[in-house]
This record gives C-alpha cells, structure tokens and sequence, in this order.
C-alpha cells in the first residue's frame, strides 16, 4: 500500500523543473498540500482537478510525511 502511494508521485526534471508531481500530470504536489492546508476538501480537491483520485490525495500527503522523516530515506523511480 505505501509504495503504491509512492509509485503515484513523479520526479522528472523535464516536468515543473523537476518537482514532484502526480504521476502523468503537471500537477505538483506543493499545490495540493496547499489546498489542503488552507482548508479545502478533498472533494473540493477533486472538483477542481477531475483528472485526480483520492489516492493521488493521499500520495501527496505521504511523499511530504516521508520527505521530513529523518528515520527514511524513498527514492522515487
């Protein structure tokens, strides 16, 4: 389950100068955490970016969990 969350994050340096995004979009992940974190839904999420799942929701939430753990270390293919 965790590594299929991490398989839906995309580092390319030819898409958005190499930020993480969803995988197959251009959609960085800062921008959803953004939106989380200012208060909008998931649904709300979703309503504005139809080409997305919830899991890529959840996929952007653990890359940044796993990002400022000091104990792991994911590299993403």
């Amino acid at each position: 389950m965790k590594r299929r969350l991490l398989e839906r994050i995309e580092l390319n340096p030819d898409v958005m100068l190499g930020k993480p995004v969803i995988k197959g979009t251009r959609l960085p992940v800062e921008i959803i955490l953004e939106k989380l974190a200012f208060g909008e839904t998931e649904e709300e999420i979703l309503k504005d970016y139809p080409f997305l799942s919830g899991e890529d929701i959840k996929a952007a939430l653990y890359y940044a969990a796993k990002v400022i753990s000091p104990e792991e270390e994911y590299v993403l293919a």
